[in-house]
């Protein structure tokens, strides 16, 4: 990472192991899954597509197209939606985390999650228009608010999943 915040220290992080990451998409997908109710279904952000962009970002060669894809399908299923819409949302999200890696890695936390949200709003307005073709109404403004929601927890979600990456303090060298 470049800093380009005097303020800010540099930290360099070991690569994140291919195990973790998928363990964080599983647990994405689960929370998604959950029972949501009520004012919950309307600031719920899509977990999956919080963390899919999040590793396409900071790990592009380990995720590819073909995870998003099926993290799509699972959630499709499991949804009972139209079958193929979050894949491909999904992937189109993980395309354009990955094309963006480069420009997004540059910026400190805050200046990330700026960028986030419109990678989340993309994949909202791409589920909304499958939707709306398919004859569903329009289920009104408040449906982008976990897309809004989401980019307040980039920072929080950057946060937990570099901890693993970080070296250990060695008691020797303090």
């Amino acid at each position: 990472m470049i800093n380009f915040y005097p303020g800010e220290p540099q930290e360099i992080l070991k690569p994140a192991q291919t195990g973790f990451v998928v363990f964080t998409l599983l647990m994405a997908l689960l929370i998604n899954l959950l029972p949501w109710a009520g004012w919950g279904l309307w600031v719920r952000p899509d977990f999956v597509a919080l963390v899919l962009p999040y590793w396409c970002i900071d790990q592009p060669r380990k995720i590819g197209f073909t995870i998003p894809w099926l993290l799509g399908l699972l959630m499709d299923v499991a949804d009972g939606s139209l079958f193929g819409q979050h894949a491909l949302s999904y992937t189109i999200v993980a395309f354009a985390g990955i094309a963006l890696h480069r420009r997004v890695q540059r910026f400190a936390i805050t200046p990330q999650a700026l960028h986030a949200v419109p990678l989340l709003l993309l994949n909202d307005v791409i589920v909304l228009v499958i939707r709306l073709v398919a004859g569903s109404d329009f289920p009104g403004i408040w449906y982008f608010l976990g897309s809004l929601i989401g980019g307040l927890l980039w920072p929080l979600l950057s946060f937990v999943l570099k901890l693993p990456q970080r070296p250990r303090a060695d008691a020797g060298h303090a």
